[in-house]
């Protein structure tokens, strides 16, 4: 039973499709892992949702930055922001159904060793620890307080964890490091505002998946977010965000024996956004 991961897809729904069919895609044994981030910025969210969905158990997907979006403007608790492109879902006769799908997804997934999440992980966690962390958000999202949770989901402190930490505050940290981080400390203070590549680690800080000696450390980690990296392949990283949205590829890699599949994309950016 293989299991494929792919990138960030960002309604890019031709463009999945196609990557499919180059992989031989068969949901009777394959198994499909998305990163994340599977609306927004893209021609057609609602299509991809609607397909994902359809896979039932052979896909899996934990949710994005844009996921979660999507779930904030559905609740009423953000306004749509001018590149957006999520209008589709927002007015689709199915709405309810795709929403509810979409806050039922996992924050984070774990398996034997490999991880699956958005962004990252900070370096104080282990694999295991993060699970439970991410079940704590998850929880908090689909329980009959999810809008106490959006009203304080949105800020960029705190900006490292600590266990005292409790409340929205604590959720926060959470949510920030698995869909939003890309470099942080050797102590693990994030930092939100640059978004370069491996030489464009603001003074102080490092890519997250660099910092020495991370509690984490012995698990393979698949993660999206980062598209200045491109397809980067480490022996315990795969990062899978190769820029779809803005004319790159839609990759991926099928994890047992590491074979990439690609499908170039066309600069969707520059046909739907606004200018």
């Amino acid at each position: 039973m293989p299991t494929y991961v792919i990138g960030d897809v960002q309604g890019c729904s031709h463009e999945l499709k196609s990557l499919l069919e180059l992989i031989g895609f068969d949901p009777a044994g394959d198994r499909l892992w998305f990163v994340g981030d599977l609306v927004n910025r893209g021609p057609d969210s609602a299509g991809v949702l609607r397909f994902v969905k359809a896979l039932g158990d052979s896909a899996l997907t934990v949710l994005g930055n844009h996921d979660l979006h999507l779930l904030m403007v559905a609740d009423g608790m953000e306004r749509q922001h001018r590149s957006d492109t999520i209008h589709d879902v927002l007015c689709a006769p199915d709405r309810e159904e795709l929403i509810d799908w979409l806050r039922h997804r996992p924050l984070f997934h774990k398996e034997d060793n490999t991880v699956l999440v958005h962004a990252g992980l900070l370096p104080q966690w282990s694999a295991d620890k993060a699970s439970r962390l991410a079940a704590e958000v998850e929880a908090a999202l689909r329980g009959p307080n999810r809008i106490d949770l959006m009203a304080n989901m949105y800020g960029n402190k705190p900006h490292e964890w600590s266990d005292e930490l409790s409340g929205h505050a604590r959720l926060r940290v959470i949510i920030n490091a698995m869909t939003r981080m890309r470099y942080c400390t050797h102590e693990g203070s994030m930092e939100f505002s640059h978004k370069g590549g491996l030489d464009k680690a603001p003074e102080g800080y490092l890519p997250w998946f660099d910092v020495p000696d991370p509690a984490w450390a012995g698990s393979r980690i698949v993660f999206g977010h980062w598209s200045a990296l491109g397809l980067m392949m480490r022996e315990n990283l795969v990062a899978l965000d190769t820029g779809c949205l803005w004319g790159g590829a839609l990759t991926a890699v099928r994890l047992e024996d590491r074979r990439v599949f690609q499908i170039p994309c066309r600069a969707w950016a520059d046909l739907v956004l606004p200018q």
